[in-house]
């Protein structure tokens, strides 16, 4: 039995959609952007709070942070320092690989390999970061003091390795989004010309999409910067100033992680460094995308021209 359709019924329902569709998409913008003033502006209050009662210089430019001592002192250039230290170490360990899988996944591997190495991609990104964490304590970790007697159980260098593996994923799918946003004519053309496959892709293909992998290198930085689990675990809680990789150091996520949960009692000058450690690395991490957003709108204005 066939039922007779009313006339107009399909394009009532499309008017419907159509008149809803402004508004829901509206009410979620709004949610999100409600979301970060409500995370800035607690954020900022609490910080408030606590500068009021400590000077951000000494803040700032002081290297002793002993918060729970019986006399605290709030310098927190040992976390700044020490946060500097692995993403910086992250991305040299990190950066390279992610860039060097994703030009061989877009441009040499065949179709069997980069299926398969796609997979493993995936799987890496999936990771959850604590099992990353017991993977340096228990792994990484032992090798380097084997190479390195006098390396510590909890060490910077194992933190970096780690923290870089993880950012791998990340800088390898980006990349090879901008990657595959270059014409593929490029390529055809270069190789008629008599170019070899490496030189295409070293002397036109990755400058073409220079202005995504950029965009890659500071997300996966900035992810990089915000890890918490990993560089608890593997490297430690030692709030000193030390630029050896085989020391132990405490970022700031990693005192915000053990100080946060109940650590601190409300109100109390603890309370408040947590909000001031966790708006340094707000700063920190939107300072990061600040530079690569930046980076890429230089080099899109200077592709138009």
């Amino acid at each position: 039995m066939t039922v007779a359709r009313l006339p107009g019924a399909g394009a009532a329902s499309h008017g419907l959609a159509d008149r809803l569709a402004g508004p829901v998409l509206l009410a979620c913008t709004v949610a999100a952007a409600g979301t970060l003033v409500a995370l800035a502006g607690v954020l900022g209050v609490e910080a408030g709070r606590f500068f009021a009662q400590v000077s951000p210089v000494r803040f700032f430019t002081e290297a002793d942070w002993t918060p729970f001592a019986e006399e605290p002192r709030f310098g927190v250039l040992p976390l700044l320092a020490a946060t500097a230290q692995i993403t910086a170490g992250a991305g040299v360990f990190g950066v390279p690989a992610g860039l060097m899988t994703a030009v061989y996944l877009e441009h040499y591997a065949g179709a069997r390999t980069e299926r398969a190495l796609t997979a493993v991609t995936a799987l890496l990104a999936g990771v959850p970061t604590v099992v990353y964490g017991c993977f340096a304590l228990d792994f990484v970790t032992p090798a380097l003091r084997s190479l390195w007697p006098g390396t510590e159980a909890f060490n910077a260098l194992s933190a970096c390795l780690v923290v870089g593996l993880m950012i791998v994923p990340t800088v390898v799918l980006l990349s090879r989004a901008a990657l595959k946003s270059v014409p593929a004519q490029l390529m055809e053309a270069g190789l008629a010309l008599g170019a070899s496959r490496g030189r295409v892709v070293a002397r036109v293909l990755v400058p073409a999409a220079l202005g995504g992998i950029v965009a890659a290198v500071f997300l996966a930085l900035a992810r990089a910067v915000g890890e918490t689990m990993i560089v608890t675990l593997a490297a430690g809680n030692q709030a000193q100033p030390t630029w050896s990789p085989l020391e132990g150091l405490r970022t700031l996520t990693a005192f915000i992680a053990q100080s946060g949960p109940g650590g601190a009692p409300s109100g109390s000058l603890q309370y408040g460094a947590v909000f001031a450690a966790s708006a340094v690395l707000l700063a920190f991490s939107w300072g990061l995308h600040a530079a690569g957003m930046f980076l890429v709108s230089r080099r899109r204005r200077g592709g138009a021209r």
